[in-house]
């Protein structure tokens, strides 16, 4: 049981509330939360999905769901505090302090008074954390003492998963927007005890996604991954999470079927299809890339435009679609030929200039028939890109080297087949057939390594 206040007078009276209803609650298709708290009855269904949301980084619809609890119960201390959480987004180093400070003024006028509000230690103890998040100085220092206290509210309630969940996502946030290996690895530590207790629970399976989205931490993420999409089918971001895993294991088809999912969702809740221009279709036209799936991709690219055009879209995620895709596809003269910096992003993390210039030096091997020298360059390159700090989702570099060497395979297959070495062609172009496994029908790539596996091998290998 918990506490829920009864107001008499002026005065606040505590009495019980029977906890099998609204405080344990399956938040319908966002995830299991269990958020004991003095709220009304009236208000537990809005916080509850206020909280699921915010777990999801669903931001503008949790605030609705928290400013939704504050009109069923003005008094309701922790919908104010589920408010000023939706104005920081920790991952992405975002932070609204004026529009936070002021949902916390309509609970009181300062600390002392929004405490006051609130009817028991624990919850008196959330505010006291949303307190240090949104006090004085700069945002990087209230980062780290926000991060502190969470751990000594964990520490007072150890059985609290929700306090434990968003702990770990207070050490995400302390790398300011880059990820820091040491706090990464502590969240996961955090975020898998709540996953383990609640394989339903959505936080301790996002953040701990959150935690492992590089090639090295990966694999210790995949379980996560496979369970988000199940826990919050009526999230999108839940669904696009879930690539993040997939991405940095090089799971293309999943990468696919997570955003398409991703898309879906967005596109019921906005209730028009296309959405045109979101970072979801980013990853989603990175995947059909690496498929081969090159109609697809200038699809998502069309979309993209005209949503630009409505004003309803980010030119930055255009000019980066577009990028991608001329860059893939080698169409220097088509229509989507006209974005910048073909090789690397603004964005990318200082040393990719070296990579950038051991690819071109790789390219410059190839062309002059030094396929094998080509290759070992962009070899190196890709180690030295695999050193770099890590920038989850599509690469820093528009052709990164993996991906580069895998289009010299082709030039390779090619070289072998003209100079009569059938053995060298036959390895190559398999290699190629089972990268491209799902793309267009007739592309071109995959057809040219289809006649020649076809006329050269005999029997399957």
């Amino acid at each position: 049981m918990t506490a829920s206040p009864i107001r008499r007078a002026g005065t606040i009276v505590v009495c019980t509330l029977l906890l099998a209803g609204p405080t344990a609650i399956a938040q319908g298709q966002l995830g299991t939360i269990t958020f004991p708290n003095s709220g009304a009855p009236a208000a537990q269904a809005a916080f509850l999905r206020g909280t699921a949301l915010l777990h999801s980084f669903e931001y503008d619809d949790a605030n609705r769901s928290f400013r939704e609890a504050q009109r069923l119960d003005p008094g309701f201390a922790l919908a104010y505090w589920g408010e000023a959480m939706t104005y920081t987004h920790p991952v992405w180093n975002q932070q609204d302090l004026a529009a936070a400070r002021a949902a916390l003024a309509r609970l009181g006028p300062a600390p002392e008074a929004r405490k006051a509000k609130a009817p028991t230690p624990r919850e008196r103890a959330y505010l006291e954390t949303i307190e240090v998040l949104y006090g004085e100085g700069p945002k990087a220092r209230r980062d780290t003492l926000y991060a502190a206290a969470m751990e000594r509210l964990v520490s007072a309630f150890p059985d609290d998963d929700e306090a434990r969940a968003f702990y770990a996502l207070a050490l995400l946030g302390l790398g300011q927007g880059e990820r820091d290996v040491w706090s990464y690895m502590r969240a996961a530590a955090v975020a898998q005890q709540v996953f383990e207790r609640n394989p339903d629970h959505p936080g301790a399976a996002h953040y701990v996604i959150h935690s492992f989205d590089d090639p090295t931490h990966a694999p210790l993420g995949l379980k996560a991954a496979r369970a988000y999409s199940r826990i919050a089918p009526d999230a999108a971001h839940a669904q696009h999470m879930t690539s993040h895993i997939f991405v940095a294991l090089g799971m293309w088809d999943d990468v696919v079927a997570a955003n398409e999912q991703a898309m879906r969702v967005t596109e019921r809740q906005l209730g028009r299809s296309p959405v045109g221009c979101r970072h979801y279709n980013e990853w989603l036209a990175y995947g059909y890339l690496q498929q081969g799936r090159v109609r697809d991709a200038a699809r998502l690219v069309e979309e993209c435009r005209a949503d630009v055009e409505r004003q309803r879209g980010a030119a930055g995620s255009l000019e980066r679609m577009r990028a991608m895709y001329v860059v893939d596809t080698l169409d220097w003269q088509g229509p989507m030929a006209a974005a910048e910096a073909w090789f690397k992003r603004e964005s990318a993390p200082s040393g990719t200039d070296e990579v950038v210039e051991r690819m071109r030096h790789a390219l410059v091997l190839f062309d002059r028939q030094q396929a094998e020298a080509a290759l070992a360059e962009l070899r190196r390159a890709a180690d030295l890109e695999e050193r770099l700090p890590f920038e989850f989702g599509p690469p820093a570099t528009y052709k990164p080297p993996r991906e580069l060497e895998g289009e010299l395979l082709l030039g390779l297959a090619r070289a072998s087949a003209k100079a009569g070495d059938a053995a060298t062609a036959v390895a190559t172009y398999r290699q190629l057939k089972a990268i491209w496994h799902r793309a267009d029908p007739g592309y071109g790539p995959l057809a040219e390594a289809e006649n020649f596996l076809a006329r050269h091998v005999t029997e399957r290998p």
